[in-house]
């Protein structure tokens, strides 16, 4: 096998709980496991990376050094400032812009460079740097998990000016990736036909030993969790819980990870230990509680340029999805599953394509 040296561009990273984070960590480990000389350049926070680049025989550096300025306070002032800079300049993620741009100057010799997006002035930064110090890398992929001016989920959309951004950037890099097919056509047209579908990769060897545990399930009464965002506009649980609300005769436990708790709380009230609320939990964890359920829950994206990268590990696990459009539930459908018959899931089709393994080949041929 050739050995490849590359650079993984990313703001977030393990132990951080977020998609991006999840992209960045597997296609390190999985680059380092095939025997490539991997380096990754993050915001290291305070979380000591000695085991982790001992045990997967890689780097991990801070673009950061100190520099990183944030608002403080929670007071109603300062969440408008923070509004307002955010919106017009993208403070506080604008910063890693110049400080991309100065981190990289000294590197050079990479055969591939992966800039991980969210947040944009990631690849803004990388952009920049590659202007000025042309023996940075031979290939720069620059990988989009949402698209930035046609992010249709955003509830403000970004100023105009920040399209010329958009259109500078989309120049720069030789391969712009991102998860699904349908999301192209929020990208800028002169740069489709760099654009290339490589899906969220997973560790399958990681799952495997808990498929066993997963089906045999033995609860009681129907357990079934949903994990991931929650919003008002596109997944909004609450006419799901008005429904289950309704079931004073039915036993069920429904179990929700979110750090977006925007849940009526009638609801909480009427639904009691029927309904478990917590915040997000590393991943490993958090399939620890899935395999305990009957089923697992998916809210309906509004639009084709998203898709949850949570559908994957539901379908590892081989949970049983129900997928739920959260402005007309299908009641029909939940009876079903609280029932115990699941011959209408939701099917994750083509699962083979997110195999970490695959996903880093498909990397590996754009050099």
């Amino acid at each position: 096998m050739d050995k490849k040296k590359i650079l993984i561009v990313s703001k977030a990273f393990y132990p951080m709980i977020a998609p991006r984070s999840f992209r960045a960590t597997e296609l390190a480990k999985e680059f380092a496991k095939q025997g490539h000389n991997v380096t990754v350049l993050t915001h290291k926070r305070k979380y000591d990376y000695t085991n982790l680049e001992k045990k997967y025989d890689l780097k991990v550096e801070d673009f950061v050094h100190n520099k990183w300025k944030e608002l403080k306070g929670k007071n109603i002032l300062t969440k408008l400032l923070h509004f307002i800079l955010n919106y017009l300049f993208l403070f506080p993620d604008i910063q890693l812009t110049p400080l991309l741009k100065n981190t990289l100057k000294k590197k050079k010799g990479f055969d591939l460079l992966i800039s991980i997006a969210v947040p944009y002035p990631i690849h803004w930064g990388v952009a920049l740097a590659k202007k000025n110090n042309q023996y940075l890398c031979k290939t720069w992929v620059a990988d989009c998990g949402d698209p930035f001016m046609g992010d249709k989920e955003r509830r403000y959309k970004y100023p105009v000016y920040f399209h010329i951004i958009e259109n500078w950037f989309c120049k720069k890099p030789d391969y712009i990736t991102i998860p699904i097919k349908e999301a192209i056509k929020a990208y800028p047209k002169k740069c489709r036909d760099k654009v290339i579908v490589i899906p969220q990769g997973f560790n399958f060897n990681e799952i495997t030993y808990l498929n066993n545990r997963s089906n045999n399930i033995n609860n009681p009464y129907p357990i079934f969790i949903y994990a991931g965002s929650l919003s008002k506009e596109f997944r909004n649980p609450n006419n799901l819980l008005k429904y289950l609300s309704s079931l004073s005769n039915k036993k069920f436990k429904f179990i929700i990870y979110t750090n977006n708790d925007i849940i009526d709380y009638r609801f909480k009230l009427e639904l009691g230990d029927k309904l478990e609320i917590h915040e997000y939990v590393p991943r490993e964890e958090l399939m620890m509680e899935l395999i305990k359920a009957n089923f697992v829950l998916n809210f309906e994206n509004k639009n084709e340029e998203h898709s949850p990268s949570k559908l994957i590990d539901y379908a590892l696990l081989k949970k049983p999805i129900l997928s739920i459009n959260t402005d007309n539930i299908n009641i029909k459908l939940i009876n079903e599953f609280l029932n115990g018959n699941y011959s209408n899931q939701f099917i994750v089709k083509n699962i083979d394509e997110y195999n970490i393994k695959n996903v880093v080949e498909k990397f590996l041929k754009l050099i």
